[in-house]
């Protein structure tokens, strides 16, 4: 780690800066230092809180791992790029592309880099490299979901070195060209490899190329993870106007698709068409800079001018500019923006609007342009402004006096008084002298002008058509002593006239006669006269310094989710057969817009083909508009589709303006399967290991240590590898035969010498898992026998839990293979076929769990596992439950044995009693006799 002292050195050497982000975890960033050739290095600062305040970053450098690589023999070493993936961190230097190991799993605490050799590549072509990224989040990652980067390089393709362009896919070992292999004999047209991004959603490769001729965007299909050479779509062509393409781009999370340079084209199907959003001339956009929480989209020219759009918006708005030489931009995880210099970092300050921060780029910008307007009224509450672009104008000049798609959803405000909203941008070659207009709803009336400032309202108005596509306006007095005349400050003012064209004054021939451009000939008065109070003058001019601005209009919408969430980025899974409904308001700002009878909301579906999408919207009784969109997974397709919802008539000035949802057609993580017990047993009663029921019965069964379950050989003859309660320091009961000392491993406990050292959690030691029997100690109880006992399961998710029935059809093993159990079911004549196809499938019985019962005949411990049959949903759902059956009979071939002996017994002294009878023998009579005799018999004594 570097000192403050040390990087300060560095200061002076540094030409420019890169940043990159974590996909997940926006406030965890690392910004780079890319070096001059005076002074080696790579040098990478790390923030994990958003790059607020610059003493928190911790600074690396890391230029002996990279000459440890190369070779010291190399020399200016600096940073070119930095990509950081979901789990990789990717740095392209001078001399060459390193790749970090798996960040999940540190091998060491120092980061390891490996380096990718592009063959015939040095560091001229490094220099001019480019990493290109499509920035998703993969946490709780799919199988589907696969982090792609690809690097560019600005070079010459030749026959030797056909290739400019690399593709990898972690852990990004293996690098491959681009571009597919063009079969012998087939006509190629070489074109530079603007940018390459995988298109996750759809599996295809986008590539922008652009040559002398053009610039087109081709898209093809992945194959095994590889571009193939079948096109997706027809190739879009630009317009020969987008001349300097700089690169493509993926908002974070969704699928608009950015084409920018010096004009900015938003595609939403992927690369299929695109869409003109902005036209910046001979100025070039060099970096775009993107939240997915608040969908910002800050674009920075090469001249340093800053401009804002939203995600899915086709609207943007100038929003000041940036002084400094070398800096870049940040935004961190709850939308704030951040400007990074090498020796400082400074935030948005004071926010207006949440996450809204734009205080670094200065005032508000008026984004109006050095002309007049001429307005034209088309109702009472909407008009037409035409930019009057003067004869003499000189050609290169003629751009700047014109309406443009940046002025589309803005403010017109008047010097004087009132406001309109512009909702529609055109361009034109007629009327003479008007090549653009706006059409504007009005918010505020427009303030005319007053007899004091223009005396010739005071006169009656004749127009005649004066040749060369103008108008002749006279003046005739009215009243007899009134000064009324036109008057040089009254040119670039409009006149305008109820029902008919209006007039912009463009020059004064005398006091009661002028020459103006008519905004709409078809309707002009000809030779006709207008009394006083009939027409009006309004000063839209730039004669008499600045009359109108054009700002950025306040935010006209409230954006509201149905369930009240606060979060702006969701993700939503959706089983097989299952369905969501996302539900969305629109309120409207009636005081800034009248209201419109169109949908509010536009939604855009990232992959159509996932997923069944319908939507359905309205408008309610407070004029606020509401969609419900239901998203269901009907087919065994396992993939993930951003959906947008735009409110397409926002402002830029609003926080929320797109909503992009993220659906997962696969299995939540969150989503199990649990079994009921027929008896709840509370925690505490666990713990104490005693739980009576309602008879007296302890239902907690406290296993014997080492304990394994009986095999179909005999109680004594355990033959399963599953240990319960396990002590490795104990001895292992039933454990005499050969084959049982065959069986049993320790899984949790394996290599440990106490059970302490198994680590057992409590979570695990109450598992019903067999991965954690090990730690098992208690188990339900149950007295001899158990009949028809209820499997009861239940399926459990973020969105609820609901009972296991048809079609989720399961099979049941006993996993220590014992016998003496069985189910009883009943399997609906609609489920029948379907059961039996699954039965011949798996080879094992298959079960309705409705309604399915249990019942055991032998003793001690049974452990079942039920798991849902495949097909039927992305989850793989398996319960296990435990039970223990206790107070049982004496187990074969216990009974058997006694039932013998017993017989065996009687037998013989019934055959005894026989021989004695047989043989008059009788042992009762001699018995007598024996006692008799000993009676008569006294003991002899002798006395002397």
């Amino acid at each position: 780690m570097m000192n403050k002292r040390t990087i300060q050195r560095l200061y002076p050497h540094v030409v420019d800066l890169k940043m990159t982000k974590c996909p997940c975890a926006n406030d965890v960033a690392l910004l780079g230092f890319v070096m001059n050739t005076t002074f080696d290095g790579v040098y990478i600062g790390l923030s994990f809180s958003g790059f607020w305040d610059y003493d928190d970053t911790q600074w690396y450098n890391l230029t002996d791992m990279i000459y440890s690589q190369v070779g010291e023999e190399h020399k200016q070493l600096s940073v070119v790029d930095m990509v950081l993936t979901n789990h990789f961190l990717v740095i392209l230097t001078s001399l060459g592309l390193f790749i970090s190991g798996d960040l999940r799993y540190p091998s060491s605490s120092v980061l390891m880099l490996s380096r990718v050799d592009f063959c015939g590549f040095e560091r001229v072509d490094y220099i001019k490299g480019k990493l290109w990224y499509n920035e998703r989040c993969f946490a709780n990652r799919e199988h589907f979901e696969v982090d792609y980067v690809t690097i560019t390089f600005d070079r010459n393709r030749t026959l030797s070195e056909a290739n400019s362009c690399f593709y990898s896919k972690e852990p990004f070992l293996e690098w491959l060209p681009c571009l597919p292999p063009v079969p012998k004999g087939t006509k190629t047209i070489l074109s530079t490899v603007i940018t390459v991004l995988v298109d996750q959603e759809q599996s295809s490769a986008v590539y922008l190329f652009h040559n002398q001729k053009n610039t087109i965007v081709s898209v093809r299909i992945l194959k095994h993870n590889k571009p193939d050479l079948i096109q997706k779509f027809p190739f879009f062509s630009f317009p020969s106007s987008f001349s300097s393409p700089v690169g493509m781009i993926f908002h974070p999370r969704s699928h608009f698709l950015y084409a920018y340079g010096n004009q900015v084209w938003l595609s939403i199907d992927g690369g299929n068409t695109f869409d003109l959003i902005a036209d910046f001339h001979d100025d070039i956009i060099k970096n775009t800079y993107h939240s997915f929480y608040t969908s910002d989209i800050t674009l920075v020219s090469q001249s340093g001018k800053v401009y804002l759009t939203k995600a899915g918006l086709e609207k943007y708005s100038n929003i000041g500019s940036i002084s400094d030489k070398i800096f870049t931009l940040y935004y961190d995880h709850m939308g704030f923006i951040h400007k990074l210099t090498p020796d400082h970092f400074e935030a948005g300050g004071s926010l207006t609007a949440f996450g809204n921060s734009k205080g670094i780029f200065g005032q508000a910008f008026d984004m109006g342009f050095d002309t007049a307007l001429a307005p034209q009224y088309l109702t009472l509450n909407e008009m037409i402004f035409y930019a009057y672009v003067p004869k003499n104008e000189p050609k290169d000049r003629v751009y700047t006096k014109r309406f443009y798609d940046i002025h589309f959803g803005k403010l017109i405000h008047s010097r004087k008084t009132g406001t309109a909203y512009i909702t529609k941008v055109f361009q034109h070659n007629t009327p003479e002298g008007f090549l653009s207009s706006v059409i504007a709803e009005l918010i505020d009336p427009f303030g005319t002008e007053e007899i004091n400032e223009s005396s010739c309202l005071s006169s009656s108005l004749s127009i005649s058509e004066a040749g060369n596509y103008s108008y002749k306006l006279s003046l005739q007095l009215q009243t007899p002593g009134v000064i009324s005349s036109f008057q040089d400050s009254d040119i670039e003012k409009t006149v305008v006239i109820p029902g008919y064209s209006s007039f912009l004054i463009t020059t004064i021939l005398d006091n009661e006669n002028a020459l103006a451009v008519a905004t709409m000939p078809e309707i002009v008065p000809h030779n006709m006269t207008f009394q006083k109070d009939s027409w009006f003058l309004y000063n839209f001019g730039k004669r008499n310094g600045q009359t109108w601005n054009i700002y950025a209009k306040p935010c006209n919408y409230w954006f509201q989710q149905h369930d009240d969430s606060l979060s702006l980025s969701v993700l939503k899974y959706i089983d097989l057969g299952k369905s969501h409904t996302l539900k969305m308001k629109v309120i409207p700002n009636t005081k800034v817009l009248r209201l419109l009878e169109i949908p509010l909301l536009q939604v855009i579906v990232g992959n159509p083909n996932l997923l069944e999408v319908e939507v359905e919207g309205y408008f309610d009784e407070s004029d606020s508009y509401i969609m419900e969109v239901s998203t269901a997974s009907k087919t065994l397709h396992q993939g993930s589709t951003s959906l947008e919802f735009i409110v397409w008539g926002a402002s830029t000035e609003c926080y929320v303006t797109t909503f992009v949802p993220m659906l997962k057609s696969s299995c939540s993580y969150l989503k199990s399967m649990h079994h009921i017990p027929s008896e709840i047993i509370p925690l505490e009663d666990w713990m104490s290991g005693v739980y009576m029921n309602s008879q007296g019965f302890n239902m907690i069964k406290v296993l014997p240590i080492n304990y394994r379950p009986p095999s179909n050989m005999g109680i004594a003859i355990p033959l399963t590898d599953n240990f319960y309660h396990a002590d490795p320091s104990k001895p292992i009961p039933r454990n005499l035969f050969y084959k049982s000392k065959r069986s049993g491993k320790f899984k949790q406990c394996a290599n440990a010498t106490t059970r302490k050292e198994c680590n057992c959690t409590n979570d695990q030691k109450f598992s019903y898992a067999v991965a954690f029997s090990d730690c098992r100690e208690k188990v339900p109880r149950f007295k001899f026998p158990v009949i028809q006992y209820p499997i009861s399961l239940q399926v459990f998710s973020e969105d609820g839990n609901f009972p296991v029935e048809t079609p989720y059809l399961v099979t049941v093993t006993e996993v220590n293979n014992r016998e003496n159990w069985n189910l009883r079911h009943t399997v609906p004549e609609n489920v029948k076929k379907m059961k039996n196809y699954l039965e011949s499938i798996l080879s094992a019985p298959v079960y309705n769990p409705l309604g399915l019962n249990l019942s055991i005949k032998g003793s001690e411990l049974f452990h079942f596992r039920v798991s849902v049959v495949p097909g039927v949903s992305f989850c793989n759902l398996v319960e296990e439950f435990q039970i223990y059956v206790d107070e049982a009979p004496l187990p074969f071939p216990g009974h058997t044995l006694i039932a013998v002996a017993a017989a065996v017994l009687l037998g013989g002294l019934i055959f005894i009693a026989f021989m004695f009878q047989i043989r008059n023998i009788h042992p009762w009579d001699t018995f007598k006799k024996l006692i008799r005799r000993s009676n008569v018999n006294p003991t002899n004594t002798t006395a002397n």
